[in-house]
């Protein structure tokens, strides 16, 4: 049986074992706000080498400032997270970024990403946000993911957002 709860700080580090494997047929692109879909075959074994040194000092910071973290555990075993920051971004400074969100490979298409997803999307309601943005691995699945809960491909992505991953495909869903 799946619990969730708030993460603490010290907890951050276990969404590193979150086993993100998973194999990929195909990758979408974005031209003009357009998505294209284009075969690549990936088999992803886990965490690119080096991802939990560059991204733990940025949740941590996120934490830091006030974001939020949530947990979904199979008794002890952290086997989903999602981290909504707290900082509003946007032209109208009404959106939050969804920072983090994965789910363990046993543990996806059981609806846990889409109740996490829900969840940050009523928590940034909550603080105040309009829309969620989504900074989205380009990955098929992921993206339709994102796509069959209602978010959209964003016009103009978050200048800042984009420098750091051009070649995810940003996203936003109303809240």
């Amino acid at each position: 049986m799946i619990s969730g709860r708030k993460l603490v700080r010290e907890e951050i580090e276990q969404v590193w074992n979150i086993d993100r494997s998973e194999v990929i047929d195909n990758i979408y692109g974005s031209e003009n706000g357009t998505l294209l879909l284009s075969p690549h075959h990936f088999d992803v074994p886990g965490w690119p080498p080096g991802e939990a040194e560059k991204y733990t000092p940025i949740l941590l910071d996120c934490f830091d400032r006030g974001g939020w973290f949530h947990g979904a555990f199979d008794r002890a075993a952290l086997v989903g997270a999602v981290v909504l920051d707290s900082k509003l971004i946007g032209k109208h400074k009404d959106q939050l970024q969804l920072q983090f969100l994965h789910v363990s490979n046993s543990y996806r298409n059981s609806g846990l990403g889409t109740q996490l997803f829900e969840l940050a999307k009523a928590t940034a309601r909550e603080r105040g946000a309009k829309r969620l943005y989504i900074s989205a691995t380009a990955s098929e699945n992921t993206v339709n993911f994102y796509l069959r809960l209602g978010c959209t491909v964003v016009a103009e992505p978050d200048p800042d957002l984009f420098k750091l991953e051009p070649e995810d495909i940003h996203l936003e869903c109303d809240v």
